[in-house]
């Protein structure tokens, strides 16, 4: 398939299919007579990989060690070793998102639940108060 069809079905600009193929992530095509490159259907399947490693937080050196039949490929015990140690941390990342997302959920609940008397910089001046005291805490 040409570039614009694999970048049609990968999601992916041209432009970026032709930086993993100059950074040796999915293998060099020749251009043929007309000028054209044709990919073959499984660089479709190494762009999903890539896709979906980069979206799992793999630096692209790493993707390079994932995949299948490259130079630098890890051995299958490193390679299990290294997608769950990626799952871990994973996980560290939720759980800080998650304290994140609570410290942003009391912080508009305090803006929004401020006694009724008071203005709104006096209640600005009492959250961040509560935040420094927080901060004090941890």
């Amino acid at each position: 398939m040409k570039i614009g069809e694999l970048a049609r079905h990968s999601g992916l600009a041209a432009s970026r299919i032709r930086f993993y193929e100059a950074s040796g992530l999915i293998d060099t095509v020749q251009r043929k007579a007309n000028g054209y490159r044709e990919y073959p259907e499984q660089t479709l399947h190494t762009l999903g990989l890539i896709s979906c490693a980069q979206q799992a937080g793999f630096s692209l050196e790493e993707i390079r060690q994932l995949l299948p039949n490259q130079p630098h490929s890890l051995p299958h015990d490193e390679l299990l070793a290294r997608l769950r140690r990626k799952v871990e941390e994973i996980g560290a990342m939720q759980q800080k998102l998650e304290q994140n997302k609570a410290q942003l959920l009391a912080i508009i609940s305090a803006i929004e639940n401020k006694p009724v008397d008071m203005l709104c910089t006096e209640n600005r001046e009492r959250v961040l108060a509560d935040l420094r005291q927080r901060a004090v805490g941890d």
